[in-house]
């Protein structure tokens, strides 16, 4: 499911350049508390807004900002 989430956002960026940090959790105790199985986990200007799957319609348009 990471691999899916990953193309979909980096077919965004080839539409639009925008900020990508990609962050493993494996190791990491606390990021393991906190997101354990729900990866991947999708974060737009500091809230989330996809565990498991990505929507990439809703995606674009998060992008896309304000309306």
């Amino acid at each position: 499911m990471c691999d899916i989430a990953r193309t979909a956002i980096h077919a965004e960026r080839e539409l639009r350049p925008f900020a990508f940090d990609e962050v493993f959790i494996d190791g990491d105790d606390e990021l393991e508390r906190a997101f354990g199985l729900r990866v991947p986990v999708v974060v737009v200007d500091g809230e989330e807004h996809f565990e498991f799957e990505i929507d990439v319609g809703r995606l674009r348009t998060l992008l896309s900002g304000p309306a």
